[in-house]
This record gives C-alpha cells, sequence and structure tokens, in this order.
C-alpha cells in the first residue's frame, strides 16, 4: 500500500454551477484539509457533496449546505477533514456566485 500526501484541488475559483472539483481514481482519498476564501465584496453561498461513485450531487451526500461566507473570510470546512473518498468517489461544489470564493483541498490518496 503506497500513500501519497497531496493538494487534491490546487487553488481555484469555484463555479455557480454544480462542479466536480476532485474525482479519486484508482485509490481511496482522505480529505486532510479544505478551505474557501470569499475574495468578493459580499456574502456568497457555498454548498459541498461528497459523491459516491456513479452517484450525483444531492441532499444525501451534502456535507456543507449553502453556508454563507462573509467577504474575506477563510472558512476552514471542517465538514470535509477527515472524510474518505472510495474510489470513483468525488468532491462536488457549488458557489452562490462565479469567481468569488477560492477553494483548495489537500488530503492523502492511497493506492
Amino acid at each position: 500500500m503506497a500513500v501519497t500526501v497531496k493538494n487534491i484541488v490546487p487553488p481555484k475559483q469555484l463555479e455557480n454551477s454544480q462542479t466536480a472539483q476532485y474525482t479519486a481514481v484508482n485509490c481511496k482519498t482522505i480529505i486532510d484539509k479544505a478551505t474557501v476564501t470569499n475574495t468578493n465584496n459580499a456574502n456568497v453561498t457555498l454548498s459541498v457533496n461528497l459523491v459516491v461513485s456513479g452517484g450525483s450531487a444531492g441532499n444525501a451526500n451534502l456535507v456543507v449546505k449553502t453556508r454563507s461566507i462573509v467577504p474575506g473570510e477563510t472558512y476552514l470546512c471542517p465538514e470535509l477533514v477527515g472524510q474518505v473518498l472510495e474510489s470513483g468517489g468525488f468532491i462536488s461544489t457549488l458557489a452562490g456566485a462565479a469567481t468569488a470564493l477560492t477553494f483548495t483541498a489537500s488530503g492523502r490518496e492511497i493506492t
């Protein structure tokens, strides 16, 4: 078994449509840290889903629901820390406004 520590989602601005940000491919992934920063001048909401292989984002896998991020705030996403994605599982996000939230996540891929 090999463990690779990596930045699973390099810093990027989120989309205002449901978008897969990372998929565990041929590995199991443990999320160690995730942050989101509001770079806008207004509150912006964030939703995050952890979806199993073959699934789709919905209420059954919603772990952060329309959390309001205030301007300049960096939210540490404690709901994601320690979560495990099996192979084919993915992180999907939805921002209340495009290019207003910067997201990044790091973790361990186990093969």
